[in-house]
């Protein structure tokens, strides 16, 4: 491999981010933008609530120290990214000329290609986008976005604490197709307390009827730590029965299978077309575990089998002189790196390659024997070479795959 500097793994979040490795080609690059205008009861991501407009005292500061750290990054790494991602807390809520700013940035250092080659996601909450937004992040080089639209059920966005209108995820996608953005992402969440097959059936047939390229479905998580774990653990709100779950998991499969969506990894739905690929190909980075950086408090980069992320910590962030704080510094060995790709790849409906999963030499005696028990059982399936996770196996598809590893 190309020469690279060895970074000492430290749990110090204190410390510089020292010698990273470097002279890596990066093929995914992630921006994590912190603001939110209200903390969503479900969402563990690092976020900062901010007031709107020209009251966001924070948000020029941040712009300014992002830059820097793209500045940076691109001197230590050949930074021309395949993808590039704006997550968040709420991308869409960044001031216009702070957009224009980054936008320019972006362009100025090469790592935004002037003919708009890469796909460039934007994530948005459908209370801001804007057709002046749209027209922006269109000019500037952004050609995909990933509206959360979550549920068109008042009463489901009222227990996820979701403050939007369920007619504005309407109005976003006309504005995105307004400005030219024809490719863009709905997301869902199901398994909603209070939520029935027929809540979830008129969810699917809102978000089909928007005609999207792509296509996140996600059965509702209890992160550790959020408010919603917390209205869980004191009963004010209760969990969906198992069994209803599967059945809305089924429900999703069938209907966007039968609306002509590819099922092509456990949670992800691309639209069938002979033109394009639409499947997310900055999370396809991810699931193949290519080198992938991320720049903004929170972020998370793995290059060349290191790991790491900065510091989630806005202050901290704003305060820094060159690069940023980090923390959770790892380096995998053989084994660690196995058994990653297993995880990612079985995610995947593609699954991975048959013949390297059997003479790979960090395989274990009990895994090789779980993988045969799993394919007894009708959970995996060994088809052309592939080693992949069935319909059934979708339904307990975190089970399986933890048992493998």
């Amino acid at each position: 491999m190309i020469g690279h500097r060895q970074q000492q793994p430290s749990g110090d979040a204190g410390e510089s981010p020292g010698l990273m490795p470097t002279l890596h080609a990066i093929h995914a690059l992630y921006l994590h933008l912190p603001f939110c205008f209200h903390k969503c009861h479900y969402c563990d991501f690092y976020s900062v609530v901010e007031p709107e407009g020209q009251d966001a005292p924070r948000q020029q500061a941040f712009t300014t120290a992002l830059i820097r750290e793209l500045t940076q990054s691109a001197s230590n790494y050949p930074l021309a990214p395949k993808t590039l991602f704006a997550g968040g807390g709420t991308p869409t809520f960044l001031r216009l000329e702070l957009w224009k700013q980054l936008l320019a940035s972006l362009q100025r250092m090469g790592i935004l290609q002037q003919k708009y080659e890469q796909e460039f996601t934007v994530e948005a909450n459908p209370e801001t986008v804007t057709p002046e937004l749209m027209s922006i992040l269109a000019e500037g080089g952004v050609n995909r976005v990933s509206i959360g639209a979550q549920s068109f059920e008042t009463s489901s966005l009222q227990v996820l604490e979701r403050w939007h209108n369920p007619e504005n995820v309407r109005k976003s996608v006309q504005r995105c197709r307004a400005a030219g953005i024809n490719n863009f992402s709905l997301d869902l969440i199901f398994a909603i307390p209070g939520q029935s097959l027929d809540m979830l059936r008129r969810d699917l047939d809102a978000l089909l009827e928007l005609e999207p390229t792509h296509l996140s479905t996600y059965g509702l998580t209890y992160e550790p730590n959020t408010p919603l774990s917390a209205k869980l653990r004191v009963g004010q709100v209760r969990r969906i029965d198992e069994e209803l779950e599967r059945d809305m998991y089924e429900l999703v499969i069938e209907t966007l299978q039968t609306a002509g969506y590819e099922h092509y990894e456990v949670s992800n739905w691309a639209k069938k077309s002979d033109e394009r690929d639409y499947r997310c190909q900055h999370n396809l980075a991810y699931w193949r575990n290519l080198n992938w950086l991320g720049v903004g408090p929170g972020a998370a980069s793995h290059v060349a089998g290191h790991r790491w992320r900065n510091s989630p910590n806005l202050t901290r962030y704003l305060q820094a002189e060159a690069n940023p704080p980090t923390e959770d510094h790892e380096e995998l060995d053989a084994r660690g790196r196995f058994a990653e790709q297993l995880m990612l790849g079985l995610r995947l409906r593609e699954g991975i390659d048959a013949g390297w999963f059997d003479s790979h030499p960090c395989l274990r005696k009990d895994q090789a024997e779980t993988a045969q028990e799993w394919v007894q059982r009708g959970l995996i399936e060994r088809v052309d070479g592939r080693l992949r996770l069935t319909k059934r196996g979708l339904f307990v598809a975190d089970s399986v795959i933890v048992k493998l590893l």
